[in-house]
């Protein structure tokens, strides 16, 4: 049985925060591999600011090609708009009926408002939730703390963010130090984020 991490994200762009997370996720949990779902439309995230799924999947790609436990996927790409994870591990389910365990894996400030969350009882009652730390506001739902399900991981602390990169990018600031070198050239070749 192999265990999948599901990092779920928009990942616009896809930055080395991103990649140190889902590596020390995969290194330093029983996770197997980790697969990066590039979400074509967050609930909670305007589509105004996302670039094509396909330009964000491809650098996604490109950041995790070097990495054998790091994956890009696409499976939210031909679901219904917008996207919910419990829709999306029901899918998941099906496609890969035999030899997958799934998890999600999320920061600290996404479990804040996990109750929040479309049937989150259903994906605890059914899934492992790997949890990384964040400086966020709020606090943890006393349901969660100390729940079977939840699995807190002490990888470091990341506090970049792809808006920053996107900003910074605009106003002409170098942000090449915080991209995978391959999502850099193809981000700046494809001039995006200008």
């Amino acid at each position: 049985m192999k265990k999948v991490g599901l990092y779920f994200g928009t990942f616009n762009p896809i930055h080395i925060g991103h990649l140190v997370i889902a590596n020390h996720m995969v290194e330093f949990s029983d996770l197997d591999e980790v697969w990066f779902v590039v979400t074509p439309q967050s609930p909670f995230k305007t589509k105004k600011t996302l670039l094509d799924d396909h330009q964000r999947f491809d650098m996604v790609y490109e950041a995790t090609k070097e990495y054998d436990k790091l994956k890009p996927s696409n499976i939210e790409f031909n679901l219904p708009q917008p996207n919910y994870t419990v829709n999306t591990l029901v899918h998941l389910e099906e496609k890969y009926p035999n030899g997958y365990e799934f998890s999600l894996i999320m920061g600290e400030d996404n479990l804040k408002s996990l109750h929040k969350w479309k049937n989150y009882e259903t994906i605890l009652e059914h899934y492992n939730i790997y949890v990384y730390p964040r400086i966020s506001k709020g606090v943890i739902e006393h349901q969660f703390k100390g729940h079977e399900k939840i699995h807190p991981v002490s990888a470091p602390i990341m506090e970049i963010s792809s808006t920053f990169i996107r900003k910074a990018h605009k106003i002409g600031k170098n942000i090449k130090p915080l991209l995978p070198p391959e999502v850099w050239k193809y981000m700046d070749e494809m001039n995006f984020y200008r």
